[in-house]
């Protein structure tokens, strides 16, 4: 595996990074893989060198992030991994579910069976970045 540095974050992460959408609970999406299903894909791309994983709040309602937690603490070691997620989107209808308050934020990057993550986007920011790029 070829890895590579994390823009200016002094991170070094593998050049192939596997997104944690398609892992969570089928009751969310259909198409989603239970946690059974997600564990061997997992497993196969921390051996083969991926030590890049990228999840979000909203996925499974966040069922994806604590099988990513689990899954990593199985299967590596939590120094050689780097885990990304994403905040914003609501998971739910009561307050203080979504958005980019401090309380929301850190409910997600606190540890998941894990140390916590490492990288910490926001969503909104992201959005507004690519609708000001479409307009020019």
């Amino acid at each position: 595996m070829q890895y590579i540095n994390l823009g200016k974050t002094g991170l070094k992460v593998s050049r192939l990074c596997l997104g944690m959408m398609t892992y969570g609970d089928p009751k969310w999406r259909d198409w989603i893989l239970g946690e059974e299903e997600s564990r061997p894909i997992i497993k196969r791309a921390v051996e083969l060198g991926v030590n890049f994983f990228d999840t979000a709040n909203m996925y499974s309602l966040g069922v994806s992030e604590e099988i990513t937690g689990g899954a990593l603490r199985d299967f590596s070691r939590r120094d050689e991994v780097v885990i990304a997620t994403k905040v914003f989107f609501p998971i739910g209808n009561k307050p203080n579910q979504g958005g980019l308050s401090r309380k929301h934020i850190m409910r997600f990057i606190s540890p998941i069976g894990t140390a916590g993550r490492d990288l910490c986007r926001c969503r909104i920011i992201t959005i507004l970045f690519i609708v000001k790029k479409s307009a020019r």
